[in-house]
C-alpha cells in the first residue's frame, strides 16, 4: 500500500531546504514532473515493477490510491511530503491546481509493458 513520508526539511531566514536521502525504498532510475495541468486526470495505472515516490514541489493535487484491498486519498499540498506508491498500487492524480508541478521519482526506466491500466474490481 502506497505510504507517506514527511522529508527532512531545514528552515532558517534564508527560506526551506527540503531533503529526499536514504528515505526512499528504491534507487531512483527516472525523475519527471508533471505540469500545466487542465481539469484532466493523470495516471490511471499501476505497475508490475516500478516503485514511485512523488512530491507535489509546488501548488497542489490529489493521489487517488487502490492497492486491491484499500482505496485511499493523498493530498499533496507541501513540497516536504513524499507518497510512496508500490506496484500493486492502482493510482490516478488529479485536482491540480493551476501553479502545480509534481515531481515523480521512479525505480525503473520507462517500460510500457511495466503499466497495468485496468482497475481493481
Amino acid at each position: 500500500m502506497a505510504y507517506k513520508i514527511d522529508l527532512d526539511t531545514h528552515t532558517d531566514k534564508r527560506g526551506n531546504l527540503t531533503v529526499i536521502e536514504n528515505v526512499l525504498p528504491f534507487n531512483i532510475k527516472r525523475v519527471f514532473y508533471i505540469y500545466g495541468v487542465d481539469e484532466s486526470v493523470r495516471g490511471g495505472h499501476r505497475h508490475h515493477k516500478t516503485v514511485q515516490a512523488a512530491v507535489c514541489i509546488q501548488g497542489k493535487c490529489k493521489i487517488y490510491n487502490n492497492d486491491g484491498q484499500k482505496q485511499e486519498v493523498f493530498n499533496l499540498d507541501k513540497p516536504s511530503v513524499c507518497i510512496v506508491l508500490m506496484p500493486k498500487d492502482w493510482h490516478s492524480m488529479y485536482d491540480f491546481s493551476p501553479d502545480a508541478i509534481l515531481m515523480v521519482l521512479a525505480s525503473e526506466n520507462f517500460e510500457e509493458k511495466d503499466y497495468i491500466f485496468e482497475k481493481y474490481d
